[in-house]
Protein backbone atom coordinates (compact mmCIF):
# COMPACT_ATOMS: atom_id res chain seq x y z
CA UNK A 1 0.00 0.00 0.00
CA UNK A 2 1.06 3.83 -0.32
CA UNK A 3 2.08 6.42 2.01
CA UNK A 4 -1.67 7.30 1.92
CA UNK A 5 -3.35 4.53 2.42
CA UNK A 6 -0.50 3.54 4.97
CA UNK A 7 -1.59 6.28 6.89
CA UNK A 8 -5.42 5.96 7.05
CA UNK A 9 -4.94 2.50 8.11
CA UNK A 10 -2.39 3.26 11.06
CA UNK A 11 -3.79 6.60 12.20
CA UNK A 12 -0.20 7.73 11.48
CA UNK A 13 -0.13 10.52 9.56
CA UNK A 14 1.51 10.68 5.96
CA UNK A 15 4.61 13.19 7.67
CA UNK A 16 5.38 11.11 10.61
CA UNK A 17 5.13 7.99 8.47
CA UNK A 18 8.72 9.87 6.94
CA UNK A 19 9.71 11.56 10.07
CA UNK A 20 9.98 7.32 11.44
CA UNK A 21 11.72 6.35 7.78
CA UNK A 22 14.51 9.19 8.85
CA UNK A 23 15.19 7.78 11.91
CA UNK A 24 15.41 4.23 10.35
CA UNK A 25 12.37 3.18 12.70
CA UNK A 26 10.01 1.83 9.71
CA UNK A 27 11.21 1.62 6.45
CA UNK A 28 8.87 0.77 3.47
CA UNK A 29 9.43 -2.12 2.25
CA UNK A 30 9.41 -1.45 -1.28
CA UNK A 31 9.00 0.70 -3.77
CA UNK A 32 6.58 1.48 -7.19
CA UNK A 33 7.63 1.97 -10.60
CA UNK A 34 7.25 5.21 -9.92
CA UNK A 35 9.31 5.89 -6.76
CA UNK A 36 6.28 5.78 -4.37
CA UNK A 37 6.57 4.01 -0.82
CA UNK A 38 5.06 1.03 -0.62
CA UNK A 39 4.20 -0.51 2.46
CA UNK A 40 3.48 -4.52 3.57
CA UNK A 41 1.45 -5.79 6.23
CA UNK A 42 5.12 -6.02 8.12
CA UNK A 43 5.48 -2.55 7.62
CA UNK A 44 2.02 -2.11 9.44
CA UNK A 45 2.58 -4.41 12.40
CA UNK A 46 5.80 -2.52 12.70
CA UNK A 47 3.88 0.84 12.67
CA UNK A 48 1.31 -0.71 15.52
CA UNK A 49 4.70 -1.83 17.82
CA UNK A 50 5.70 1.92 17.60
CA UNK A 51 2.85 3.89 18.61
CA UNK A 52 1.86 0.68 21.12
CA UNK A 53 5.39 1.63 22.99
CA UNK A 54 5.20 5.35 22.46
CA UNK A 55 2.06 5.58 24.85
CA UNK A 56 4.25 3.99 27.33
CA UNK A 57 6.29 7.33 27.28
CA UNK A 58 9.34 5.52 25.55
CA UNK A 59 11.05 8.05 23.90
CA UNK A 60 11.94 7.17 19.49
CA UNK A 61 15.22 5.87 20.38
CA UNK A 62 14.31 4.02 22.97
CA UNK A 63 11.65 2.56 20.71
CA UNK A 64 14.45 0.93 18.43
CA UNK A 65 16.75 -0.45 20.87
CA UNK A 66 13.07 -2.13 22.01
CA UNK A 67 12.71 -3.22 18.35
CA UNK A 68 15.73 -3.87 16.88
CA UNK A 69 18.22 -5.03 19.45
CA UNK A 70 18.43 -8.80 19.97
CA UNK A 71 19.95 -8.14 23.18
CA UNK A 72 17.82 -5.87 24.52
CA UNK A 73 15.80 -6.67 28.47
CA UNK A 74 12.77 -4.82 28.23
CA UNK A 75 13.03 -4.86 32.44
CA UNK A 76 15.61 -2.22 32.88
CA UNK A 77 13.65 0.06 30.29
CA UNK A 78 10.61 -0.26 32.43
CA UNK A 79 12.04 0.08 35.91
CA UNK A 80 12.78 3.37 34.21
CA UNK A 81 9.82 4.06 32.82
CA UNK A 82 8.28 3.66 36.60
CA UNK A 83 10.95 6.11 38.03
CA UNK A 84 10.08 8.83 35.31
CA UNK A 85 6.23 8.56 35.97
CA UNK A 86 6.64 8.69 39.40
CA UNK A 87 8.40 11.96 39.37
CA UNK A 88 6.25 13.66 36.44
CA UNK A 89 3.53 12.50 39.03
CA UNK A 90 4.92 13.94 41.53
CA UNK A 91 5.61 17.42 39.80
CA UNK A 92 2.16 17.40 38.34
CA UNK A 93 0.91 16.63 42.23
CA UNK A 94 2.83 19.63 43.49
CA UNK A 95 1.59 22.35 40.91
CA UNK A 96 -2.02 21.17 41.45
CA UNK A 97 -1.03 21.42 45.49
CA UNK A 98 0.22 25.36 43.99
CA UNK A 99 -2.79 26.26 42.12
CA UNK A 100 -5.36 24.76 44.62
CA UNK A 101 -3.38 26.72 47.20
CA UNK A 102 -3.55 30.05 45.04
CA UNK A 103 -7.15 29.60 44.59
CA UNK A 104 -7.75 29.15 48.13
CA UNK A 105 -6.37 32.63 48.55
CA UNK A 106 -9.07 33.91 46.44
CA UNK A 107 -6.16 36.64 44.82
CA UNK A 108 -8.07 39.78 43.43
CA UNK A 109 -5.88 40.67 40.48
CA UNK A 110 -2.57 39.54 39.14
CA UNK A 111 -0.56 41.23 41.68
CA UNK A 112 -1.99 39.24 44.69
CA UNK A 113 -1.67 35.83 42.56
CA UNK A 114 2.13 36.73 42.18
CA UNK A 115 2.77 37.82 45.46
CA UNK A 116 1.30 34.45 46.75
CA UNK A 117 3.39 31.98 44.35
CA UNK A 118 6.25 34.29 45.91
CA UNK A 119 4.96 33.39 49.18
CA UNK A 120 4.72 29.67 48.26
CA UNK A 121 8.26 29.63 46.84
CA UNK A 122 9.77 31.04 50.12
CA UNK A 123 8.03 28.41 52.07
CA UNK A 124 10.48 25.65 49.86
CA UNK A 125 13.26 27.88 50.19
CA UNK A 126 17.14 26.41 51.44
CA UNK A 127 16.78 29.55 53.54
CA UNK A 128 15.67 28.56 56.85
CA UNK A 129 15.03 32.93 57.38
CA UNK A 130 13.18 32.83 54.64
CA UNK A 131 10.65 29.99 55.10
CA UNK A 132 9.84 31.86 58.67
CA UNK A 133 9.32 34.94 57.10
CA UNK A 134 7.08 33.32 54.87
CA UNK A 135 5.45 31.72 57.36
CA UNK A 136 4.92 35.00 59.77
CA UNK A 137 3.81 37.23 56.95
CA UNK A 138 0.81 34.89 56.82
CA UNK A 139 -0.66 37.80 59.18
CA UNK A 140 -0.64 40.30 56.22
CA UNK A 141 -3.61 40.83 53.64
CA UNK A 142 -2.41 38.14 51.59
CA UNK A 143 -2.56 34.96 53.75
CA UNK A 144 -0.41 31.53 53.24
CA UNK A 145 -2.53 29.13 51.73
CA UNK A 146 -3.39 26.99 54.19
CA UNK A 147 -2.41 23.63 52.24
CA UNK A 148 1.25 25.07 51.69
CA UNK A 149 1.30 25.82 55.47
CA UNK A 150 0.34 22.26 56.05
CA UNK A 151 3.07 20.71 53.43
CA UNK A 152 5.36 22.82 54.86
CA UNK A 153 4.93 22.15 58.12
CA UNK A 154 5.41 18.50 57.57
CA UNK A 155 8.33 19.26 55.87
CA UNK A 156 10.05 21.46 58.37
CA UNK A 157 13.11 20.10 60.38
CA UNK A 158 14.25 23.59 61.53
CA UNK A 159 12.56 24.04 65.43
CA UNK A 160 11.97 27.43 64.93
CA UNK A 161 11.00 27.88 61.25
CA UNK A 162 8.04 25.52 62.47
CA UNK A 163 7.11 27.24 65.44
CA UNK A 164 5.98 29.51 63.28
CA UNK A 165 4.55 27.57 60.71
CA UNK A 166 2.35 25.94 63.30
CA UNK A 167 1.40 29.24 64.93
CA UNK A 168 0.68 30.35 60.95
CA UNK A 169 -1.17 26.89 60.69
CA UNK A 170 -3.33 27.26 63.82
CA UNK A 171 -4.55 30.68 62.47
CA UNK A 172 -5.34 29.84 59.07
CA UNK A 173 -8.91 28.71 60.06
CA UNK A 174 -10.54 25.15 60.37
CA UNK A 175 -8.66 23.08 57.30
CA UNK A 176 -5.68 22.55 59.06
CA UNK A 177 -6.54 19.29 61.11
CA UNK A 178 -8.01 17.66 58.12
CA UNK A 179 -4.73 18.54 56.16
CA UNK A 180 -2.64 17.59 59.09
CA UNK A 181 -4.20 14.15 59.43
CA UNK A 182 -2.77 13.02 56.14
CA UNK A 183 0.84 12.85 57.81
CA UNK A 184 -0.44 11.24 60.40
CA UNK A 185 -0.43 8.49 57.80
CA UNK A 186 3.40 8.57 56.46
CA UNK A 187 5.72 6.04 56.80
CA UNK A 188 8.15 7.99 58.63
CA UNK A 189 8.35 8.59 61.73
CA UNK A 190 9.32 12.30 61.69
CA UNK A 191 6.74 13.66 59.71
CA UNK A 192 4.02 12.04 61.69
CA UNK A 193 5.52 13.62 64.92
CA UNK A 194 5.57 17.18 63.07
CA UNK A 195 1.33 16.54 62.17
CA UNK A 196 1.18 15.33 65.71
CA UNK A 197 2.83 18.61 67.29
CA UNK A 198 0.91 20.80 65.04
CA UNK A 199 -2.10 19.35 65.80
CA UNK A 200 -1.29 20.21 69.76
CA UNK A 201 -1.71 23.60 68.76
CA UNK A 202 -5.02 23.60 67.53
CA UNK A 203 -7.85 23.70 69.64
CA UNK A 204 -11.48 22.06 68.44
CA UNK A 205 -12.96 18.38 68.47
CA UNK A 206 -11.60 17.70 65.09
CA UNK A 207 -7.77 18.29 66.12
CA UNK A 208 -9.29 16.40 69.63
CA UNK A 209 -10.00 12.82 67.56
CA UNK A 210 -6.63 12.94 65.13
CA UNK A 211 -4.83 12.89 68.51
CA UNK A 212 -6.54 10.34 69.78
CA UNK A 213 -5.60 8.44 67.08
CA UNK A 214 -2.34 9.30 67.28
CA UNK A 215 -2.12 7.36 70.48
CA UNK A 216 -2.09 3.95 68.61
CA UNK A 217 0.80 4.87 66.55
CA UNK A 218 4.14 2.93 66.63
CA UNK A 219 6.07 5.09 67.22
CA UNK A 220 6.53 6.06 71.74
CA UNK A 221 7.66 9.83 70.67
CA UNK A 222 4.40 10.59 68.30
CA UNK A 223 1.96 8.50 71.18
CA UNK A 224 3.39 10.81 73.72
CA UNK A 225 3.17 14.02 71.94
CA UNK A 226 -0.78 13.17 71.59
CA UNK A 227 -0.87 11.64 75.08
CA UNK A 228 0.03 15.03 76.93
CA UNK A 229 -1.94 17.10 74.60
CA UNK A 230 -4.90 15.15 75.38
CA UNK A 231 -4.24 14.71 79.19
CA UNK A 232 -4.39 18.41 79.38
CA UNK A 233 -7.67 18.57 77.38
CA UNK A 234 -9.00 16.05 79.60
CA UNK A 235 -8.75 13.09 77.69
CA UNK A 236 -9.13 9.96 79.97
CA UNK A 237 -7.83 7.58 76.52
CA UNK A 238 -4.43 8.95 77.21
CA UNK A 239 -3.79 7.78 80.44
CA UNK A 240 -2.29 4.32 79.71
CA UNK A 241 0.46 6.05 77.28
CA UNK A 242 0.93 8.36 80.33
CA UNK A 243 1.85 5.73 82.60
CA UNK A 244 4.12 4.35 80.74
CA UNK A 245 6.20 7.59 79.73
CA UNK A 246 6.43 7.87 83.89
CA UNK A 247 7.31 4.14 83.78
CA UNK A 248 9.91 4.43 81.14
CA UNK A 249 11.26 8.35 82.08
CA UNK A 250 10.39 9.94 78.59
CA UNK A 251 8.55 13.25 79.82
CA UNK A 252 7.76 11.89 83.02
CA UNK A 253 7.27 15.28 84.94
CA UNK A 254 4.73 16.43 81.54
CA UNK A 255 3.07 13.23 81.77
CA UNK A 256 2.41 13.40 85.75
CA UNK A 257 1.22 16.87 85.80
CA UNK A 258 -0.94 15.71 82.73
CA UNK A 259 -2.44 12.99 84.71
CA UNK A 260 -2.96 15.55 87.79
CA UNK A 261 -4.97 17.57 85.18
CA UNK A 262 -7.44 14.17 84.69
CA UNK A 263 -7.72 13.63 88.75
CA UNK A 264 -10.96 16.37 88.46
CA UNK A 265 -13.24 14.02 90.52
CA UNK A 266 -12.82 11.38 93.31
CA UNK A 267 -13.58 8.38 91.25
CA UNK A 268 -11.07 9.60 88.33
CA UNK A 269 -8.71 10.50 90.55
CA UNK A 270 -8.94 6.45 92.63
CA UNK A 271 -8.97 5.35 89.13
CA UNK A 272 -5.55 6.91 88.42
CA UNK A 273 -3.71 6.25 91.91
CA UNK A 274 -4.94 2.22 91.44
CA UNK A 275 -3.38 2.97 87.50
CA UNK A 276 -0.41 4.21 89.33
CA UNK A 277 -0.04 1.19 91.87
CA UNK A 278 -0.75 -1.08 89.39
CA UNK A 279 2.45 -0.01 87.82
CA UNK A 280 4.15 0.10 91.34
CA UNK A 281 3.34 -3.46 91.71
CA UNK A 282 4.65 -4.78 88.35
CA UNK A 283 7.59 -6.57 88.95
CA UNK A 284 9.04 -5.45 85.60
CA UNK A 285 9.88 -1.66 86.66
CA UNK A 286 13.43 -1.14 88.24
CA UNK A 287 14.16 0.85 91.15
CA UNK A 288 13.91 4.45 89.01
CA UNK A 289 10.86 3.46 87.52
CA UNK A 290 8.76 2.76 90.85
CA UNK A 291 10.53 6.06 92.21
CA UNK A 292 9.15 7.83 89.60
CA UNK A 293 5.51 6.34 90.51
CA UNK A 294 5.69 7.46 93.39
CA UNK A 295 6.49 10.75 92.64
CA UNK A 296 3.54 10.97 90.17
CA UNK A 297 1.16 10.06 92.82
CA UNK A 298 1.60 13.13 94.45
CA UNK A 299 -0.51 15.25 92.17
CA UNK A 300 -2.96 12.59 92.08
CA UNK A 301 -6.02 14.10 94.57
CA UNK A 302 -7.93 11.84 97.12
CA UNK A 303 -7.66 9.30 99.96
CA UNK A 304 -6.72 6.72 97.66
CA UNK A 305 -3.55 8.46 96.60
CA UNK A 306 -2.61 9.20 100.31
CA UNK A 307 -3.21 5.70 101.32
CA UNK A 308 -1.02 4.49 98.97
CA UNK A 309 2.12 7.06 100.24
CA UNK A 310 1.39 5.64 103.67
CA UNK A 311 2.30 2.26 102.76
CA UNK A 312 4.59 3.38 100.34
CA UNK A 313 6.51 4.56 103.07
CA UNK A 314 7.21 1.43 104.40
CA UNK A 315 8.36 0.50 100.96
CA UNK A 316 12.00 -2.23 100.85
CA UNK A 317 13.50 0.28 98.47
CA UNK A 318 14.62 2.85 100.91
CA UNK A 319 14.57 5.54 97.83
CA UNK A 320 11.30 4.71 97.15
CA UNK A 321 10.07 4.88 101.04
CA UNK A 322 11.73 8.65 101.67
CA UNK A 323 9.93 9.88 98.41
CA UNK A 324 6.91 9.00 99.58
CA UNK A 325 7.06 9.68 103.91
CA UNK A 326 8.19 13.57 101.68
CA UNK A 327 5.06 13.70 99.95
CA UNK A 328 2.86 12.73 102.60
CA UNK A 329 4.77 15.28 104.88
CA UNK A 330 3.68 18.11 101.99
CA UNK A 331 0.33 16.47 101.64
CA UNK A 332 -0.45 16.77 105.51
CA UNK A 333 1.32 20.47 105.27
CA UNK A 334 -1.51 21.68 102.31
Amino acid sequence: MLIGEMARRSGVSARMLRHYESLGLVRPSGRTGSGYREYSGDDIRRIFHVESLRSLGLSLREIGRALDDPGFTPSSLVEGLIDRTRERIAAETELLTRLRGIRAAEPADWDDVLQVVALMQALASQSADARQRAALSSAGEIPVPVEALAEAVLRESDPNVAGALRWALARSGDRGPALLAKGLGSPRAAVRERAVRSLTEMPGPEATAHLRTALADADAVVRGVAALALGTRGVADAVPTLIDMIVEGRNDTEAADALSVLAGDTATADGLANGLLDRLADHSADAPARGRLTQALAGIPGTTASDALVELSADEDRAVALTAAYLLRLRDAR
